[in-house]
């Protein structure tokens, strides 16, 4: 099976909490078999969402293609105003270009979510995820992971995830496995 990591973290620096999130979940996927594609929104140089564009730049057609090709995806973003980052929800509105499809937008996408906040208010992000997510007809698995971003490594200087919310990741890594097999038997 294919994922997708999409990291909503607009800053492209590689010691992000975003980066750091991503890689540890690329290798948990790695280590169990999927192969891995991942979209960073820092990277990914998408313009602004143009409804009417007849020709989409290539950055763009490409994006929506990994997204078409992947079984399940994993969506990242750190806490923005409440909701996920500007640059993250621009790339969603792209998939507007699968409309007309056969199976259009997410369909029969199996999604997880994960979002991180310097006070408690990470779930206002999954909150977001989750609302945009079934709007493009994903089906989101209920088991979220809202991060503490203070309490996310074992020290200052971020040089470790802790204990604690590796096993969370590696947890939304088997329910999202679980959650894509059952929803086989049932397709």
């Amino acid at each position: 099976m294919n994922v997708l990591l999409f990291n909503g973290c607009s800053d492209n620096r590689p010691d992000t909490t975003g980066r750091r999130l991503s890689a540890y979940l690329h290798q948990q996927l790695l280590d169990n078999g999927y192969t891995v594609s991942q979209v960073n929104v820092s990277d990914a140089q998408i313009p602004f969402f143009q409804l009417r564009e007849p020709n989409p730049p290539a950055e763009v057609e490409s994006m929506v293609d990994v997204f078409s090709r992947s079984d399940l995806q994993i969506w990242l973003t750190p806490l923005y105003h409440g909701g996920m980052t500007g640059a993250m929800k621009n790339c969603l509105d792209w998939l507007e270009l699968t409309a007309r499809r056969e199976k259009p937008y997410l369909t029969d996408k199996v999604v997880g979510l994960v979002c991180w906040a310097d006070g408690g208010q990470a779930m206002q992000g999954i909150n977001a995820m989750d609302a945009v997510a079934k709007a493009l007809r994903a089906w989101v698995i209920p088991y979220t992971v809202p991060l503490v971003k203070s309490q996310i490594y074992t020290d200052a200087h971020r040089r470790e995830l802790s204990l604690e919310h590796t096993r969370k990741l590696d947890r939304l890594v088997t329910l999202l496995g679980n959650a894509a097999q059952a929803f086989a038997l049932t397709s």
